[in-house]
């Protein structure tokens, strides 16, 4: 029925307007009508459900359909994914293992190069190492010869010293007179020991008289005069010797310096070499 709201009531206004407010009001009485119907019949179809359980299946049995379907359609989408990448990827996964099979001989090589810089590196290293040990054992013998060498010539120089100074004053007293008293001092005795040496460059003639010089003072003849020429020449002579061994014993000095030096740039270019073929193994070996 309709509500007393849409009932009509008395019009005061002019018939068409009234009319057409009839319609109107005929119009939402439908609708309403239409309305409070559909309304019920929704509420009468789920009372219906909730007392009718095979209705309750159905709709179940709908539900599972329609997740059944989504997953269905969800493991298409992921399968045709992996279909296409099984048929592109198996090119690209060929071309890998082709690319890698056509590397193997380069690595291979590349191996067996990087070993046999090894085994250079390291017989470089085991030479280097021999060399500076060679080269520090010839610093070590030179040394010991240059040690011994001027320890020779100290000590010959000292007595070649010694002797020479001790015929200078034999000349001086001879010339002087003063044989008598000159025989009787240490410088004396000093010649006595040269003219005894087998070692000294006289003939045998001059060792005699200056013997017998020694031995029998001024009375001796040949006089004073003839042993002050013999010992003036015996002390140019070992001047002369002396002055050979001075120069000798200079170059000997020069010889070992420059010997030392260049030993001692071998040692360190050596030692640079040891250290850089030390780092390159340790390179190769971890390579």
């Amino acid at each position: 029925r309709l509500s007393h709201s849409l009932r009509p009531t008395h019009c005061s206004q002019s018939p068409r307007a009234c009319l057409t407010m009839a319609l109107m009001v005929a119009k939402l009485g439908v609708l309403a009508l239409a309305a409070t119907q559909a309304w019920g019949a929704e509420q009468q179809v789920i009372a219906q459900g909730q007392m009718n359980p095979i209705r309750k299946v159905v709709t179940l049995l709908q539900s599972m359909q329609k997740k059944v379907t989504e997953e269905g359609e969800s493991e298409k989408e992921l399968f045709d994914k992996f279909m296409c990448y099984c048929t592109n990827g198996k090119g690209d996964l060929e071309k890998s293992i082709a690319d890698a099979d056509a590397k193997v001989p380069a690595v291979g090589s590349e191996i067996t190069v990087g070993e046999e810089k090894l085994e250079q590196a390291k017989g470089d290293l085991t030479g280097a190492q021999t060399d500076r040990a060679a080269a520090k054992e010839a610093m070590a013998q030179a040394a010991g010869i240059r040690e011994k060498e001027a320890a020779a010539f100290g000590a010959a120089k000292a007595e070649d010293d010694i002797n020479i100074a001790a015929i200078a004053k034999a000349v001086a007293a001879l010339e002087k007179g003063s044989a008598g008293s000159f025989l009787q001092t240490e410088t004396a005795q000093v010649i006595r020991n040269l003219a005894n040496n087998d070692k000294l460059d006289m003939t045998e003639s001059d060792r005699q008289d200056l013997v017998a010089f020694l031995s029998q003072g001024s009375g001796y003849a040949p006089q004073s005069g003839q042993i002050t020429g013999i010992l003036k020449e015996m002390g140019d002579t070992m001047a002369k010797d002396l002055a050979e061994d001075t120069a000798t014993e200079a170059a000997s000095i020069k010889t070992f310096e420059a010997l030392i030096a260049a030993k001692e740039k071998e040692v360190q270019a050596l030692t640079a070499t040891v250290e850089t073929k030390t780092t390159r193994i340790g390179e190769l070996g971890v390579a």
